[in-house]
């Protein structure tokens, strides 16, 4: 039951912003009552907490699979998956950037969320690249991609965001 109301939660949330979805909408979508859905998150807070910390964790799974599946060194891997996340039918940008957007004024539940997934990102670009300098560029360069491909409506941002990513490797 729980993953029902997440699932309805994430997509509303994703599609529509956050503040725009009501809980009733969660509840009707869901299939859950409302008196469940209260028991299961005590506030709409806890359950768009709920909703990005599960998303967090799937999708940072999703994006270290693919490049440990990938043939092309692994940080440009890292591009040619979100070219294809951006890709996607009903790809809106960063759900965290979103959040933030919406939010992080006055949810600090949000703003640590939003906060804890860049950090983990950096994390993991670290990991395949030989600097911390490195790793920040190369993170500004996929969130400037996201939100790019979010805006304009353009996957195919994703490739000079390698082609820079690509040149600040080779020095």
């Amino acid at each position: 039951m729980n993953e029902q109301v997440l699932d309805a939660a994430e997509s509303l949330f994703y599609d529509r912003g956050i503040q725009a979805v009501g809980m009733d909408e969660i509840r009707a979508a869901s299939g859950v009552s409302l008196k469940r859905l209260y028991q299961l998150f005590a506030s709409k807070e806890a359950l768009v907490a709920g909703y990005l910390e599960r998303r967090d964790k799937r999708w940072r799974d999703n994006l270290a699979g693919y490049v440990a599946r990938a043939d092309a060194p692994p940080v440009l891997a890292v591009f040619d998956w979100l070219h294809a996340w951006f890709s996607e039918p009903g790809f809106r940008g960063c759900a965290f950037i979103n959040s933030f957007g919406e939010l992080g004024a006055t949810s600090p539940a949000v703003t640590e969320i939003a906060r804890h997934h860049k950090r983990e990102l950096k994390i993991y670009i670290r990991g395949l690249v030989d600097s911390d300098q490195l790793a920040d560029q190369i993170l500004v360069l996929i969130d400037g991609a996201i939100t790019v491909a979010a805006v304009m409506k353009d996957p195919d941002v994703a490739w000079p965001a390698k082609a820079a990513a690509k040149a600040l490797i080779s020095g």
